[in-house]
């Protein structure tokens, strides 16, 4: 069980839920009867200001939680590991219902509808610590033999194309690389950063059944399944497919407007 905002959500629905159902099964009628008995009419009978409060309250958080839990949920960018595709500071949407439906909390699959895709850009629970989401883009399939030598990236012996496009001229790297990648289907920006003397990200594993393999598009400063904190993501942790910018908030350079409503690919 993960003790998140979808938590907090679970619980005030069924108190909220409980509250005023009990209200209207059991209690409400006696109100009702002793008001009839006084001559006062129905109308004129207040309810007390809990179940005022969670009748009102009930239907605006169930609708928040199934939106949530099965359409689209947001999230802020909290660093700088997917850029240039995402910047921190960008607020996204994710679709929830791409990989299938979840039950909030639980987080056990109910309906199964597609299948995650070599390139997709995904939210995923941290296996180490659910509570923390990290969002990477999707390169290793169940089964791919992934190779990361220097800045080549290799799936099942063949390297991956990428076209170097000089340097980076974009938000707050000025030494940067910039490079499109053709993952899968997918047309892709990376950036590359100069490394120091003797540094080495070469790795080189099979992704085991039932997992993933991700790395950001920040290919020389993001914390993704190359590291032991991280590692091969259970299908389990993942959260939903993101798919487009609604917002840039970062100070002091908040907002980015020309960010606004952008496609995530």
């Amino acid at each position: 069980m993960i003790y998140d905002f979808s938590f907090i959500l679970v619980a005030a629905t069924l108190l909220t839920g409980l509250i005023w159902g009990i209200d209207t099964l059991a209690f409400k009628p006696q109100r009702v009867a002793a008001a009839s008995a006084k001559g006062v009419a129905p109308d004129n009978i207040r309810e007390p200001m809990l179940v005022e409060y969670a009748r009102s309250f009930f239907p605006v958080i169930l609708i928040v939680l199934l939106i949530r839990s099965f359409l689209f949920e947001p999230f802020r960018i909290p660093s700088d590991s997917m850029m240039p595709t995402l910047l921190d500071g960008d607020f996204i949407f994710v679709n929830k219902f791409s990989y299938g439906l979840r039950l909030p909390v639980l987080n056990s699959k109910i309906v199964s509808i597609g299948e995650p895709q070599r390139g997709d850009v995904i939210v995923f629970r941290l296996p180490q610590d659910p509570a923390t989401n990290y969002i990477k883009r999707l390169v290793g399939l169940p089964g791919d033999h992934i190779v990361v030598r220097g800045q080549n990236l290799y799936i099942n012996g063949e390297r991956v194309k990428v076209e170097k496009n000089g340097s980076y001229r974009g938000h707050g790297y000025s030494d940067a690389e910039l490079a499109t990648e053709y993952l899968g289907d997918v047309e892709h920006h990376v950036l590359y950063l100069p490394r120091r003397a003797g540094e080495s990200r070469d790795y080189d594993e099979i992704v085991p059944a039932g997992h993933y393999f991700f790395m950001g598009d920040n290919r020389d400063n993001s914390r993704d399944s190359r590291f032991f904190e991280v590692g091969f993501v259970p299908e389990r942790n993942l959260v939903g497919k993101a798919v487009r910018i609604w917002l840039n908030w970062d100070l002091p350079a908040a907002p980015i407007w020309d960010r606004i409503g952008d496609p995530i690919r």
